[in-house]
């Protein structure tokens, strides 16, 4: 059974920094590529920040260029989202997500930016 479990959510105030992680089980972790998504209140889930599954390879949605960075372990089959410069608009619940021929969604980690 293939699990994902998000973890490292939080309230943070604002120019803070988290760290939140995936971690996989249950399949070849070395060949999915990960992504983490996102999801405010009243807003569709949206992509943030994509990695291929060999790590090699990074692409970031706008808003978080330069502030967000995503990368993996393949030995711990872990994820990772290092959020930094955080803003009160990045407040959502964050979604792991794993791709190769079949696609799996974590259940998410709430993340709040508010002083």
């Amino acid at each position: 059974q293939v699990q994902l479990v998000e973890s490292g959510g939080g309230l943070v105030q604002p120019g803070g920094s988290l760290r939140l992680s995936c971690a996989a089980s249950g399949l070849t972790f070395s060949s999915y590529s990960f992504g983490w998504y996102r999801q405010a209140p009243g807003k569709e889930r949206e992509l943030v920040a994509t990695i291929t599954n060999a790590g090699a390879t990074s692409n970031y949605a706008n808003p978080v260029k330069g502030r967000f960075t995503i990368s993996r372990d393949n030995a711990k089959s872990t994820v990772y989202l290092q959020m930094n410069s955080l803003k009160p608009e990045d407040t959502a619940k964050y979604y792991c997500h794993a791709r190769y021929f079949w696609t799996y969604w974590g259940q998410g980690t709430q993340v709040t930016v508010s002083s």
